[in-house]
């Protein structure tokens, strides 16, 4: 039997596909914007962050990472029957609490915090799947939430977010825990190590946890609309996800080479 990853609520209307493209763009692009604000206005850098961690917590960084996505695919995929799926605003000012509670106590307390902040984060992906009649319990669905957090983070200096996740939203089989480790925790880990070393900044560790989480977590919940925005485009619109993809690429380009 052909598995359904849509919720079938949608009803027959024409799309214009153009502007949807350009909406998603626009989005994609201003995505890490808040992020790069948040570094600015407390004149922290946005390259060399890693650095200034220690090398014990530099080295298990892969790791650690790995271990927090295994513990937040568990927790929020068993949460779902529990807590009601959350408005954007609501995610990104949960997890700037839990920021500021990490921060408080600089790396140590940072890395407590870390399981429990990529489980709301993956709940708030889930969340904007769910905005977009997708149904995160389907396997095709859990990839792309997964997905989502394969981008270059918030703290990117370029402008925009990361174009290979485009590139590879329609090329990559799911390979379950290995899929992850290989994929996913190599691109999350020194985007969680950013995050890790601003909270543990001297003196505005807990303002600098809160202030990153928020960051992180509209930066995920964007990247998520763009994803799950195209795949709705393409089911709605019945265009190959490919075509797609090849418009937001164009786009995307095009805007740069015109910066």
């Amino acid at each position: 039997m052909t598995q359904i990853d849509i919720l079938p609520d949608y009803s027959a209307r024409e799309i214009d596909v153009n502007s949807e493209l350009d909406a998603l763009a626009k989005r994609y692009q201003g995505a890490s914007g808040l992020g790069i604000k948040v570094l600015g206005l407390l004149g922290l850098p946005v390259s060399g962050l890693i650095s200034s961690l220690p090398k014990e917590v530099q080295n298990g960084l892969g790791s650690g990472t790995g271990l927090a996505l295994t513990q937040a695919v568990k927790l929020a995929d068993g949460s779902r029957g529990v807590f009601k799926d959350k408005p954007d605003w609501v995610n990104a000012s949960l997890t700037a609490a839990l920021g500021a509670a990490g921060g408080f106590g600089g790396v140590t307390s940072a890395l407590a915090e870390l399981p429990v902040t990529v489980t709301v984060l993956l709940r708030a992906i889930q969340a904007v799947s769910v905005q977009h009649g997708f149904d995160p319990s389907q396997d095709s669905v859990r990839f792309d939430c997964l997905q989502v957090l394969a981008a270059n983070g918030p703290f990117t200096a370029d402008e925009g977010a990361d174009l290979s996740m485009l590139e590879q939203r329609a090329g990559l089989a799911m390979g379950g825990a290995g899929w992850i480790k290989a994929v996913i925790v190599p691109r999350l880990a020194p985007v969680l190590g950013q995050k890790l070393a601003a909270q543990a900044v001297p003196v505005i560790g807990a303002a600098m946890g809160a202030a990153t989480n928020y960051a992180y977590t509209s930066y995920y919940q964007d990247i998520a609309h763009v994803h799950f925005g195209l795949r709705k485009l393409a089911i709605d619109a019945d265009v190959p996800s490919d075509e797609l993809v090849a418009g937001m690429l164009k786009r995307l380009e095009g805007s740069e080479s015109d910066a």
